[in-house]
């Protein structure tokens, strides 16, 4: 009861009533000694932090997840939490060296150790180490079909699409441009067409968001702006896909769209504790408009 309610915020991207709904559903669950419910929360609590860009609470929370006990490795909301959290704090902060560098979280559920392949596979893409991206793409492959293999047409499709957006940034790191846009702009159609499962506040990076970010990395920003648009649409309030727009907004030109996006970013980002770089260039943006 104390926790549901934050299914509904993060949705419409109210971060702070998730957070203390969640603060709430933590203590009941510790109380209660129900683990599983515990991290659940936890993980929801850590991505409502990363998108006010309060890493340092994120981080705390983590940390304290990895002493919380689990009783079962196969309960999915617990072993789902444990592996996205720290994945979701490297990849949400663009920490691409971070990310390439994560530990595999081991799990007899494929499509949880998935979770930290794809964190490595992106990051090390991104870090322009295309050996070590390609390996995580090949465990990402077996994993899918593990999952094919069981009938589990909603994991595997997943897990497709995570290699699928893998993939991408590899061909990009090649210079493979066309085929690097062609394969991350299929993940990202793939992805809108599935529900968001209820195990997950979000996923690690929306596909559509990521893809906003390659367009605007080769110069296409007018159709990165459209493709940072359509994800808050589906994800409101993200910090990432706000400051993406104003960015994409400012390079092609559009300064109104770009300070209305730079004040919705830096009104999520209010905390004094903020310390990303993107937000500090984003407080610069809005200080050389007036």
């Amino acid at each position: 009861a104390l926790h549901m309610p934050s299914h509904i915020f993060t949705r419409v991207g109210y971060w702070q009533e998730s957070i203390d709904s969640n603060i709430a559903s933590v203590r009941a669950a510790k109380e209660g000694k129900e683990s599983a419910d515990e991290l659940h929360a936890m993980d929801y609590e850590v991505y409502a932090y990363l998108q006010l860009g309060q890493d340092a609470r994120a981080k705390a929370v983590i940390d304290d997840m990895m002493t919380v006990p689990v009783s079962s490795e196969t309960f999915l909301a617990a072993a789902y939490a444990l592996a996205a959290s720290p994945a979701r704090y490297v990849v949400e902060r663009g920490d691409w060296k971070g990310a390439s560098a994560l530990e595999v979280r081991p799990s007899p559920l494929p499509q949880i150790t998935a979770i930290s392949w794809f964190a490595k596979g992106l990051g090390a893409a991104r870090s322009g180490d295309t050996a070590q991206a390609q390996a995580a793409i090949t465990q990402l492959v077996t994993l899918r079909d593990q999952l094919r293999e069981k009938k589990d047409v909603y994991w595997s499709e997943q897990v497709d699409i995570q290699s699928r957006i893998a993939t991408a940034w590899v061909q990009l790191a090649m210079g493979q441009q066309e085929e690097a846009l062609k394969t991350m702009g299929d993940a990202a159609d793939a992805e809108d067409k599935t529900e968001k499962h209820p195990v997950t506040p979000g996923q690690l990076a929306p596909a559509r968001e990521l893809y906003g970010g390659m367009l605007l990395q080769v110069g296409k920003p007018v159709e990165a702006l459209a493709a940072f648009e359509a994800t808050m649409r589906k994800e409101p309030n993200r910090l990432n896909a706000t400051l993406g727009a104003a960015n994409a907004a400012a390079a092609s030109g559009d300064g109104a769209k770009a300070r209305q996006y730079y004040t919705a970013a830096i009104a999520l980002a209010s905390d004094a504790s903020v310390v990303r770089p993107e937000v500090a260039q984003a407080r610069a943006f809005l200080a050389s408009a007036k």
